[in-house]
């Protein structure tokens, strides 16, 4: 995980707006949606797969090929098990708030694909993430993003243990912050189903690559 340098970014033109814990301390600067957007149109982040979270920029690492099938296994897989009145977005941005777009490997939102030609989606009924070498972020950071934003269902497909990590009940605790109070794993042998259609069971298998 690599934070950009907002000093080597910024201009006047394109300006975060600034945390400041004290007058004599030193600042820390976060990113918006509006300068992430425009930085990423004048080429600052081409070559890189960057997400922003929380007012950060992340630069996750480049996708191996098991990611990349497992991603695309995943778009077929999620179509067919929803059906009309859904659609699947494939590393496709969420509109999380001004401080955070991430891109999730998979995204089931409900609708129609070009009911977002003009603006992103702001929520979803399924997350999915990828995770092979981003394990940890996927539990954490993003898990704690999903869980604030309301997202009821979010998956974690681990490349590692070739298992699905299930995330329910998304709840503010006063100790850890925004948590999924909710973690059951299905491994290779085992189905999965999503709340908003239970009545489709997904065989782990049948995701992993």
């Amino acid at each position: 995980m690599q934070n950009f340098d907002p000093v080597t970014t910024s201009s006047s033109r394109l300006s975060p707006f600034v945390d400041v814990g004290s007058e004599s301390g030193p600042k820390h600067l976060r990113w918006n949606r509006d300068t992430y957007y425009r930085m990423a149109e004048l080429g600052f982040f081409d070559g890189k797969r960057v997400e922003l979270i929380e007012g950060e920029i992340i630069e996750m690492a480049a996708m191996g090929s098991p990611h990349i099938t497992c991603v695309m296994i995943l778009g077929r897989v999620l179509a067919e098990a929803f059906g009309s009145g859904y659609c699947v977005r494939t590393q496709g941005t969420l509109d999380l708030g001004s401080a955070s777009q991430p891109e999730p490997d998979a995204a089931v939102v409900t609708g129609d694909l070009r009911d977002y030609a003009e603006v992103h989606p702001k929520t979803a009924v399924l997350v999915v993430e990828v995770s092979d070498t981003t394990l940890a972020l996927d539990r954490t950071l993003k898990a704690s993003l999903y869980a604030q934003n309301l997202i009821e269902d979010y998956w974690i497909v681990n490349l590692r243990d070739r298992c699905v990590e299930v995330y329910r009940k998304p709840v503010q605790d006063p100790n850890l912050g925004f948590i999924y109070s909710e973690r059951t794993v299905a491994g290779e042998a085992h189905s999965v189903t999503a709340l908003s259609e239970s009545a489709a069971a997904i065989r782990v298998a049948d995701i992993l690559p």
